[in-house]
């Protein structure tokens, strides 16, 4: 709970607040197709520099290409959502973040683990991940429920 009690005091957070969680499943849709345009634009020098890699290899730098754009993937949520703002930077755009249930930071391990069980997710439960939120509390998706992590309007 995010209900903490201090001196006999309940004190809440943001994230009990229900208008945190206004608009966040559009949100989440526009942050993701941003920081897919974003991996994208950053895979470019990275496949550059492997097909460079590949010339002077004879060839066998460009087994790279096959691990270039998860590799890439997984740099940027790590050093995005597992920063101090907790948001990559379509999430900052759309003024959501990710925040950990028990109030703790989300550290760059933790985002990784969301990212791929949100890929792992749609693969294998295609529907499932996403239909979740339509009935869970605060909008949460699958993954996010198997994490205990929520995604919040930061500016709330």
């Amino acid at each position: 709970m995010n209900a903490r009690v201090l001196d006999g005091e309940i004190i809440t957070t943001r994230l009990d607040d229900i208008r945190a969680y206004d608009g966040v499943r559009r949100r989440r849709v526009l942050a993701f197709i941003i920081d897919y345009c974003i991996v994208a634009l950053l895979t470019i020098p990275f496949a550059i520099l492997v097909f460079l890699l590949g010339i002077l290899t004879l060839g066998l730098g460009w087994m790279l290409f096959s691990v270039l754009v998860p590799a890439v993937a997984i740099l940027y949520i790590w050093n995005t959502l597992g920063s101090a703002d907790q948001a990559t930077t379509g999430m900052k755009m759309m003024g959501i973040r990710l925040d950990r249930l028990d109030g703790t930071r989300i550290d760059g391990l933790t985002a990784v683990v969301h990212s791929v069980l949100f890929w792992a997710g749609n693969v294998i439960l295609t529907p499932l991940v996403l239909l979740v939120s339509l009935f869970a509390d605060r909008k949460r998706t699958l993954h996010d429920l198997l994490l205990g992590t929520v995604v919040s309007r930061s500016d709330r």
